[in-house]
């Protein structure tokens, strides 16, 4: 197959939406990162979104929908749902919900599970494609495991890309906040932190008006997208909460300058739109990687949650 590169305007969103409607798989950019798109009614084209990831049929996918509307047609929400849904979408934010029983959504995508893991992109091209196709499900356009794509040339990179297993990628350039979306689901029937992300927990936590639970995921049965142990991988062994390098190994700093920086000025959403280029770029020297220490709190967790995923031992 040969992977078509589309650019972002009438012309390749028309032609992207053809590619979907015919049941092909195309990365589509969104604010976070992009992502491998497939029609979510379609098992099918589902089942191409995992034999071109490698990604294992236990794990669930995100489904993308252009509006909170129609969110409603395909989950129920609970109130504390609705509220998260009017202050953060379109965003950065995404729902596990009880999948309705009528909602046309195929089998595959759910992983088996009687929730569904939904969100509406801000991202003008996403919002724009998701209105000519329909409920897109997409999880980030990389091989199963490796470090997720925030450009088109990531998702055509020749170590790790996608280039000849999947139909197109539609460019709209880097994806302005660079780490995937927070999830929050209702396991218990209480708000709960499923994977940290875009949206700081903490900002989350202030609009319901109590702190979010944690969860302890079994990464052998997942309930939520990105809670495998292993995850957002390089080729090279990461070493984490690294101030100094050891000899031979490439430094990524923290609020300090240098060439694989995630911010010279300590600025967390700087560093979150940067990690995975800079991930990918200090692979390509071919040595350890060593990470300066992030602060835990606002998008450090997002941070700190796909470094440590980085840095598991691989299965």
């Amino acid at each position: 197959m040969q992977t078509e590169h589309l650019l972002a305007d009438q012309m390749g969103l028309a032609r992207a939406a053809i590619l979907l409607s015919a049941g092909e798989v195309v990365a589509i950019p969104t604010e976070t990162v992009y992502g491998l798109a497939g029609d979510a009614r379609n098992g099918a084209a589902v089942a191409r979104i995992y034999e071109a990831k490698g990604r294992p049929s236990f794990n669930p996918l995100i489904v993308h929908v252009p509006d909170a509307d129609t969110a409603h047609g395909i989950a129920d929400f609970p109130p504390e749902a609705e509220t998260l849904a009017a202050a953060f979408w379109p965003g950065a934010l995404t729902l596990v919900l009880p999948l309705r029983p009528d909602a046309g959504i195929a089998s595959l995508v759910t992983a088996g599970l009687s929730s569904i893991a939904i969100r509406v992109p801000a991202h003008p091209i996403a919002q724009a494609l998701l209105r000519l196709t329909g409920p897109l499900a997409a999880p980030s356009a990389n091989a199963s495991g490796r470090i997720s794509p925030t450009s088109a040339d990531h998702v055509l990179d020749p170590d790790g890309g996608l280039d000849g297993r999947i139909a197109a990628v539609l460019d709209a350039g880097p994806c302005p906040v660079g780490v995937e979306s927070t999830i929050v689901g209702w396991p218990h029937g209480r708000a709960t932190l499923l994977r940290p992300g875009g949206i700081p927990a903490e900002t989350i936590s202030d609009r319901l008006g109590h702190p979010l639970a944690d969860h302890q995921p079994d990464p052998s049965t997942p309930n939520a997208p990105g809670q495998l142990t292993s995850h957002y991988a390089p080729q090279a062994t990461l070493r984490l909460n690294a101030a100094i390098p050891a000899p031979g190994e490439t430094h990524i700093p923290f609020a300090a300058p240098g060439p694989f920086t995630l911010s010279e000025s300590g600025d967390l959403t700087q560093a979150a739109a940067r990690l995975f280029d800079t991930l990918r770029r200090a692979d390509r020297e071919g040595r350890p990687i060593a990470v300066a220490p992030i602060p835990d709190h606002g998008l450090g967790a997002a941070i700190n949650d796909r470094l440590r995923r980085a840095a598991a031992p691989r299965s």
